[in-house]
């Protein structure tokens, strides 16, 4: 129910402030959840409109009453990011201001055991984000191959134990609960290594996630519709929590601050590469530590953002 879906907004000034100056128009937000960043800047801009999207059915109904005092300056859609070009395109928007993206976990989805994102609580091995969809977790835990459950492990959770990790849970087939994985992963990992670093299964637990619901390849194309929508002098942002998120964002708005420039550097460009946008802050911004204080969970949180160029061409405009 709406009502439960309780979640607090990561970055919430800088975000607001980060899209303060872009033009009149729509802000897409990319992953409303229960719409914490969508409506504070709706409140600061009154000349915005939102339009949220989101795959949850939870952060859909609270999301849509949260928004509901600003009547029809926000739309609710249920669609993944990477068919935000194909949704914004639907509802005859045209280019937008700006897009922001709050990509991981929400609270209320890791506090419920039932959708199986915790590893400290037992539930079903779930981890859908829609849970319309046929795959889930336990397909990858107790169907893959070892080899290829060491590479999810290794590649989505930047695992260094990602081989016994695999080894163990193959072994263990077939785990039933999300407690029961957990314990798998942990007694895989030497013990010296359980005692820093957080939760032995963090890592085990984010990569399963990403797999299930194909998060790097549905990052990667909704950056891309992103930069694509996004009119001049609009802006771009993105707050990941993890560094595999961060390397995909960092490396899109390198090449659209570039143009996918390959030439030398220190040199002048000669390949026709065209920048299309610049990069606002390098190495993005973290929380503070009234923030860190307050909400925990941002310690992990990266924002950064590009700002669209008025002239998408090398060409001298005189």
């Amino acid at each position: 129910m709406a009502a439960a879906f309780e979640h607090t907004s990561v970055l919430l000034e800088r975000v607001v402030d980060l899209f303060d100056p872009v033009p009149s128009g729509t802000i897409v937000d990319a992953t409303l959840g229960g719409a914490g960043h969508a409506s504070a800047i709706l409140e600061r801009r009154p000349d915005i409109d939102v339009l949220g999207l989101d795959q949850d059915d939870d952060a859909l109904a609270a999301g849509s009453a949260r928004l509901a005092e600003f009547g029809d300056r926000a739309r609710v859609v249920k669609a993944r990011f990477d068919t935000l070009d194909a949704v914004v395109e639907s509802h005859g928007v045209g280019q937008v201001s700006g897009v922001l993206f709050d990509l991981g976990v929400s609270s209320p989805q890791f506090d419920r055991p039932e959708r199986g994102f915790s590893y400290r609580a037992d539930g079903p091995i779930d981890m859908r984000q829609d849970r319309s969809q046929v795959r889930t977790a336990a397909d990858l835990v107790n169907g893959a191959e070892p080899a290829e459950l060491e590479r999810v492990l290794r590649e989505y959770g930047d695992e260094r134990f990602a081989g016994p990790i695999a080894r163990s849970i193959v072994a263990a087939r077939p785990l039933a609960g999300t407690l029961e994985l957990a314990d798998v992963v942990r007694s895989a990992i030497p013990a010296r290594f359980r005692r820093t670093g957080g939760h032995p299964a963090k890592r085990t637990f984010q990569a399963c996630r990403m797999w299930t619901n194909d998060e790097p390849a549905v990052l990667q194309a909704g950056l891309d519709a992103a930069l694509s929508v996004t009119a001049p002098g609009g802006r771009v942002a993105v707050i990941s929590f993890h560094s595999g998120e961060d390397r995909i964002v960092k490396a899109t708005f390198r090449r659209a601050e570039t143009g996918g420039c390959t030439c030398p550097s220190g040199l002048p460009c000669v390949c026709g590469a065209v920048p299309i946008a610049r990069l606002l802050k390098r190495g993005g911004w973290t929380a503070t530590a009234d923030e860190l204080h307050a909400n925990p969970r941002a310690s992990s949180a990266r924002l950064r953002a590009v700002e669209i160029l008025p002239l998408r061409s090398n060409e001298d405009p005189s």
